[in-house]
């Protein structure tokens, strides 16, 4: 299943504004990513439509398992590259800059090699 990075990044927003305060609108979502209220309203239609996410009568989006799924595995991605790369002697706020942009374009072959480095590495100290 291969969507669009702006699909991604908004489903990982998603999972990561449910994380912090539990209940996500739309507008917690433009605001994250600073886009427009309007741009939010027609991806979270596609999102509903293609069964990534529900939206329940109070407005409050939620992720399906679909969307949980991409989230998620987006979400890993995003921080196993950011600790490597701060492992790496990259500072925090560049680790996570850079993550952003790698975690879309990496292969799942690579990022497994980095993610068993990483496990590696922390479980020798």
């Amino acid at each position: 299943m291969k969507i669009k990075e702006s699909a991604e990044n908004y489903l990982e927003t998603i999972l990561i504004i449910k994380n912090k305060k539990g209940l996500v609108r739309s507008i917690d979502v433009a605001n994250e990513l600073s886009v427009t209220k309007p741009s939010v309203s027609v991806a979270m239609k596609k999102f509903r439509e293609d069964g990534y996410i529900t939206v329940d009568k109070e407005g409050y989006i939620l992720l399906t398992d679909k969307g949980y799924e991409i989230a998620n595995r987006m979400y890993e991605r995003h921080l196993i590259i950011a600790k490597t790369l701060m492992a790496l002697g990259v500072s925090e706020s560049i680790a996570y800059e850079d993550s952003c942009k790698i975690e879309h374009h990496i292969s799942d072959e690579s990022f497994d090699r980095i993610k068993e480095f990483l496990l590696k590495k922390e479980n020798e100290k």
